[in-house]
């Protein structure tokens, strides 16, 4: 099939012609369009312009369709089209084109002088789409003068010849198929695993066996256009546009928004159907959780931690007035109701731990507390209660991700690995751990200790390793649920973030408050893209994971925050507890509903203090 030309008098003007698709079943006369798929013509003959330069034939051409080439030449001379300008044409011409609309994409094309693609890579896609792999194997010498690298003929006449292999094979035509791999494909001297991987496929019983051990769609349209694909990859886009650009672009600049907006944490969408093209991305703050929902106030002393369970369904917390406290989340209104309380903790709980499945909760006390306590959440009851010294400080605990184990320690050198009952299974001597942590491979422990480092240390061949080291105390660390990153509480330097695997501080997080204190700071949100901190300074702060500045501080305690806990299920909702004596829940603005208006047109960097 011939191109289409624009009748401009210059081979650079040419068009490809455009016909409606048929089902991706080609005629005697038929031709592919530039998504691939193939069409029919109403006749053979071709249309000569007055220059001479051939128009195929298109199916229902309108009369502006076939304008004279003075007029498309005047209409170059009135503006002369920027290289960019060109662009957006052709990729709104590709885009109507899969769409259909054919004789639209063919006016476009006259009217702006613009061509679609090559008249090499036309033919060479028509041929492709039909079949002819003989000819496609010619189209590629047209095609090497125009690529920037020629080396990549070989590997798209590797593709195209593999293609043909399968598709004898599938026909039963064994004796071809085989003269395709020995004769064609193997001197090539290219990707010879793959050749004796497609020497297999001649093992293969009948047709269905053959596409499921290939991966293949079979011979016809689907498996054509997925070779076209590959195959213009190699191909400069001024020869041939990508499949599909103007989606790809589409659907990148909504996620460059949605990346950039601070408040978004719902999970993205990629279908551009869920997102209108007309308006920019904007979350408001008011969908965030920056707002008090609720203040629990059962505890009557300093609360020290809280801590969401894995599901997200209740939370613990724990208090100087020697109380744990498990409340429950509703599941619609995000309120929360106390479930049961657990008392006895003579030294107050400074920490807690949920098992992997949420069965269990481990509660530990102050410096000068040598014991743990192991409670049953479903029974509240009270499954092990260890101590292995009075002159312990079991002060911080950790789960192995296996939920049979747990490591303990303190700041007076002890670091037990312990089995649910507090049997003692191991333990390394002189670390004063002031933080654990197991990674999910179960092996590895990490602990911060009193030298202002986090080591990793692997209970099973006893080895140890440094990690990270700052310059001031590790007062807490938590670690995102990859393992590849951890949240530190610096003493008087506030919060940073520290990349595990290249052992680099990534970021240091501005405006919290952090002396001396334990301060404990959470990942939150959906996939983790926030960080949030308690503050002496009475106030919580939240950032985004990859800016510096804070995005909101929450105000309504009146004492310090001792601690703040992400729901790991509930992105909007939030927990924080304080030496006020209160847990606050944070969650979205009330009524949101009547404020989305408003909501739309808050500025997403704007930060309320």
């Amino acid at each position: 099939m011939q191109a289409n030309g624009a009748g401009q008098g210059q081979e650079s003007s040419e068009l490809s012609c455009l016909n409606s698709a048929q089902n991706g079943e080609s005629s005697s006369v038929g031709g592919t369009h530039s998504n691939g798929l193939l069409s029919s013509t109403d006749n053979g003959n071709n249309v000569g312009t007055s220059n001479g330069s051939s128009v195929g034939p298109c199916t229902g051409t309108s009369a502006a369709s076939t304008a004279s080439s003075s007029e498309v030449g005047s209409l170059k001379k009135k503006k002369r089209l920027t290289q960019a300008e060109e662009d957006v044409i052709r990729l709104i011409g590709q885009h109507l084109h899969g769409l259909g609309l054919n004789q639209t994409v063919d006016l476009l094309m006259q009217e702006s002088g613009c061509r679609l693609e090559h008249p090499s890579a036309t033919k060479f896609r028509n041929h492709v789409m039909e079949g002819e792999w003989d000819k496609a194997e010619n189209d590629l010498n047209e095609l090497r003068a125009l690529m920037h690298s020629p080396n990549a003929i070989v590997r798209m006449k590797f593709l195209l010849l593999q293609q043909k292999y399968l598709e004898y094979l599938e026909d039963g035509k064994v004796l071809e198929a085989l003269q395709v791999l020995r004769g064609e494909l193997t001197p090539l001297k290219y990707n010879t695993d793959r050749i004796h991987v497609l020497s297999g496929y001649l093992m293969c019983s009948h047709a269905e066996d053959l596409r499921a051990k290939a991966e293949w769609e079979g011979k016809g349209t689907a498996s054509r256009c997925r070779l076209l694909d590959k195959l213009q990859t190699y191909l400069p886009p001024s020869v041939m546009l990508p499949p599909r650009r103007l989606h790809t672009l589409l659907r990148q600049a909504v996620e460059l928004q949605r990346d950039r907006c601070l408040y978004h944490n719902t999970k993205l969408d990629n279908n551009l159907d869920s997102v209108s093209l007309l308006l920019d991305h904007v979350c408001s703050r008011k969908q965030f959780p920056c707002y008090t929902q609720q203040i629990l106030t059962e505890h009557c002393n300093e609360v020290w931690f809280c801590k969401f369970s894995n599901d997200g369904t209740k939370l613990a917390t724990g208090s100087k007035d020697t109380t744990v406290i498990i409340w429950q989340v509703d599941p619609e209104s995000h309120q929360l109701k106390l479930l049961r309380t657990l008392e006895g903790h003579a030294y107050g709980v400074s920490y807690l731990a949920w098992s992997p499945d949420d069965t269990y909760l481990i509660a530990c006390g102050p410096d000068d507390c040598s014991e743990l306590w192991l409670w049953n959440v479903q029974t509240g009851e009270l499954r092990t209660k260890m101590s292995q010294s009075h002159e312990d400080s079991l002060t911080s605990v950790a789960w192995n991700p296996d939920g049979k184990r747990f490591v303990t320690g303190g700041q007076r050198g002890q670091f037990y690995q312990c089995d649910l009952d507090g049997n003692l299974l191991d333990s390394w001597e002189g670390v004063r751990v002031q933080c654990l942590w197991c990674l999910n491979d179960g092996r590895i422990v990490l602990a911060s200790d009193t030298h202002q480092r986090i080591r990793g240390y692997n209970f099973e061949d006893l080895t140890d390793r440094n990690i990270v080291q700052e310059d001031h105390p590790i007062m807490s660390f938590t670690v995102s649920k990859n393992g590849r990153l951890a949240l530190l509480n610096v003493a008087t330097q506030g919060v940073h973030l520290w990349d595990l695997q290249d052992r680099v501080l990534v970021r240091k997080y501005q405006g919290v408050t952090q002396g001396f204190y334990t301060i404990h700071s959470c990942f939150g949100g959906h996939n983790e893209d926030f960080i949030a901190s308690g503050s002496e300074d009475h106030k919580v702060y939240i950032w985004h994971r990859r800016g510096e500045l804070p995005i909101a501080e929450l105000t309504g305690h009146t004492r310090t925050v001792n601690c703040v806990s992400w729901n790991p299920a509930i992105p909007s909702l939030m927990a924080s507890a304080s030496d006020d004596g209160t847990v606050r829940i944070w969650g979205p603005a009330p009524f949101l509903e009547s404020q989305e208006a408003d909501g739309l047109n808050e500025n997403c960097s704007h930060m309320d203090s």
